[in-house]
C-alpha cells in the first residue's frame, strides 16, 4: 500500500523559535483532528546494555519542563528507566500526516503532581493501578479482577489512595522534530536541537 501526503508543509518561517510552543500548536490541531486518542504516543526505553523496548502510554501534561506521563514505577519501563534515565517519544497524527520525536533525560515528577493526577482519575482506573503488578506473569485476568473487587470493598468513601509503586515521569527535551508528510516521500523534517540555553533550529533530509 502506498499513500501520498498532500495535507501540509513545514516551513523554518512558519515555526515558533520554542519547541514546545510550537508542539502547543500541533497538539491543538490534533485534538480537533478527529483522532481516537491524539494523547497516544510511543515510549521508547532501553537497558544500561542496549536492549531497547517500546509501548503506547498517553501525554497528561507538557511545558518548558518537559512532557509528561504516569505509570507503574515498578513496570519494565520504569525499571528501565530507574537503571538508564534517557527516553525517547513518538507522536503519530495520521489524519494530519504528521509526526513528533522527542528525545532526553527522565525524572519522576514530584509527589504532589502525582497525587493530584491520580485522585483526578475514574475511581475505575485508580483501582486498576492499584490492583496491577504491572509487566508480571499472573495466573490468569481472574486474579487481577479478584484484586480489584478486593480494593474496591475496602474503599469505603470511594477514593483510592495513590500507591507507593505509581506515578508520573517528565521527560526533559533536548531534542524535540516536526515531520509533516510531503508528495513522492519527499517530506518536511524540522528539528530543535538544544544548544547552551536556546535552541538551534535545522532541517534534515527525509
Amino acid at each position: 500500500m502506498r499513500r501520498e501526503y498532500i495535507r501540509q508543509t513545514l516551513a523554518e518561517a512558519d515555526v515558533d523559535a520554542d519547541p514546545v510552543v510550537q508542539f502547543g500548536r500541533w497538539f491543538e490541531q490534533a485534538t480537533h483532528a478527529g483522532l481516537i486518542e491524539p494523547t497516544a504516543m510511543t515510549l521508547a526505553t532501553a537497558t544500561p546494555d542496549g536492549r531497547p523496548s517500546a509501548r503506547m502510554v498517553l501525554l497528561r501534561g507538557f511545558d518548558q519542563r518537559g512532557f509528561c506521563f504516569y505509570t507503574n514505577y515498578e513496570s519494565r519501563k520504569g525499571a528501565e528507566l530507574a537503571a538508564n534515565p534517557r527516553a525517547a517519544l513518538v507522536f503519530w497524527w495520521d489524519k494530519l500526516e504528521r509526526q513528533v520525536r522527542v528525545e532526553g533525560r527522565v525524572e519522576r515528577t514530584s509527589r504532589a503532581e502525582s497525587e493530584a493526577y491520580f485522585s483526578s482519575r475514574p475511581p475505575g482506573s485508580q483501582l486498576s493501578a492499584a490492583a496491577s503488578p504491572q509487566s508480571r506473569v499472573i495466573d490468569g485476568r481472574a486474579t487481577l479482577e479478584r484484586r480489584v473487587a478486593e480494593l474496591a470493598t475496602g474503599q469505603r468513601d470511594g477514593q483510592v489512595p495513590l500507591p507507593e509503586f505509581w506515578g508520573g515521569y517528565r521527560l526533559a527535551h533536548e531534542l524535540v522534530e516536526f515531520w509533516q508528510g510531503r508528495p513522492n516521500r519527499l517530506h518536511d523534517r524540522l528539528r530543535y536541537r538544544r544548544a547552551g540555553d536556546g535552541w538551534k533550529l535545522e532541517r534534515l533530509a527525509p
